[in-house]
């Protein structure tokens, strides 16, 4: 409103200026050079009623005929507001008085008291009313321009608020998978290397008197243990870490690593055996990641559950368009329900993890008992062709 005053002040003073200076028409030509700066200070609050009344005192001014002058000015900037801020009528009513405006002033003001033109004087009104025309037209377009800018605008300020919208559901989902993904890790890392160190610590027990020499042979098997896992443990954490802390840690374990795993699961008492066939190329560090942690959590299942005189056997198969993993035993322990369900103490958070592993990867997962005893874990993940 402060910017619309003071753009209605130069209207209203020579307005009044201009009014006062008509012989005969004063007083009215001074109404309406006070009116319509008056409207203008309120045209942008209310558009729509300050049009209307724009075009109501247009109206009465040709009616009452009350000849333009300076504030007539005023009636370009309302068709401006009409078509820029008012609702689609008040947008049609603008333009509407704007064609009708020249005509309606050249018949009323410049054909004479009897409203009669000679046939030579019809091409001169026709050019006048075309004149006068003109500038209402051109700043209804104005206006119309204006609105279409400022709806352009709204859209791009809307749709910069959905994506930043998106943009932090997004973020939250990549950080409740990375919170899931580091759950999965710490299982396969805890449930394998506590196993380890549990039956080395019984055997270490066991022969602790007998045997000095196995016992302390157990005993740092166990340290060994508890520092490897210390080491994993540091490195699934230091993504929570910022980006300069993390590169100290080793990068994630893989299939080159499979060998010194099986070692460790030998060292421990589970015999394995161990094939690799196929044409063997390198994975995507996180296909690695999966192949690892099936075989990991495996055998953790097998010391778990296979019972005494359990044998493993762990199979890779590089083909051309999938890697097939298969671990096997000839286990007496836990049922293949119970592993399924919840396992024998109640979780069987591995199970579920690793079913969610292969299904990262698009991959197949098959579970369930061998026929003749034992249990079977078969995955198939599937590769890029070979170039």
């Amino acid at each position: 409103m402060v910017v619309d005053s003071a753009w209605a002040l130069p209207v209203l003073f020579f307005g009044v200026l201009a009014a006062v200076e008509q012989d005969g028409q004063e007083l009215p030509g001074v109404l309406v050079a006070l009116a319509i700066p008056l409207l203008m200070v309120f045209r942008r609050r209310n558009p729509d009623a300050t049009s209307a009344l724009a075009v109501l005192l247009g109206l009465s001014q040709i009616a009452f005929n009350v000849s333009p002058s300076f504030s007539s000015i005023g009636y370009l900037i309302f068709a401006y507001t009409g078509a820029a801020f008012g609702t689609p009528w008040t947008s049609r009513l603008m333009l509407a008085a704007g064609v009708a405006a020249g005509p309606l002033t050249v018949w009323r003001f410049a054909t004479g008291a009897d409203h009669s033109d000679s046939p030579q004087d019809f091409p001169r009104a026709l050019f006048l009313a075309a004149l006068m025309t003109t500038p209402f037209i051109l700043c209804w377009a104005w206006g119309r321009l204006t609105r279409v800018r400022r709806a352009y605008l709204i859209e791009l300020e809307d749709r910069a608020s959905r994506l930043e919208r998106e943009r932090d559901a997004q973020s939250k989902v990549a950080v409740a998978a990375e919170r899931a993904r580091i759950a999965r890790e710490l299982h396969d890392v805890v449930a394998h290397n506590v196993s380890v160190m549990i039956v080395q610590a019984d055997g270490a027990a066991y022969v602790l008197d007998n045997s000095p020499q196995q016992a302390k042979e157990a005993l740092g098997t166990i340290a060994a243990t508890g520092r490897q896992a210390l080491v994993e443990m540091r490195r699934l954490l230091g993504v929570l870490r910022t980006a300069d802390t993390t590169e100290e840690y080793v990068p994630q374990p893989g299939v080159e690593e499979l060998p010194d795993l099986l070692e460790q699961v030998r060292t421990a008492g589970l015999p394995v055996e161990f094939t690799a066939t196929g044409d063997q190329r390198g994975l995507p560090r996180g296909l690695e990641l999966t192949v690892y942690r099936i075989v990991q959590e495996a055998l953790t299942n097998v010391r778990k559950h296979g019972g005494p005189g359990a044998r493993a056997r762990v199979a890779v198969d590089f083909r051309e368009r999938d890697l097939e993993v298969l671990i096997e035993d000839d286990g007496r322990g836990s049922t293949a329900e119970q592993l399924v369900d919840g396992g024998a103490d109640g979780h069987g958070h591995g199970l579920i993890g690793m079913r969610e592993r292969v299904g990262m990867v698009s991959g197949s997962l098959d579970i369930g008992p061998r026929p003749g005893g034992g249990f079977r874990i078969r995955a198939v993940l599937p590769l890029k062709p070979a170039k």
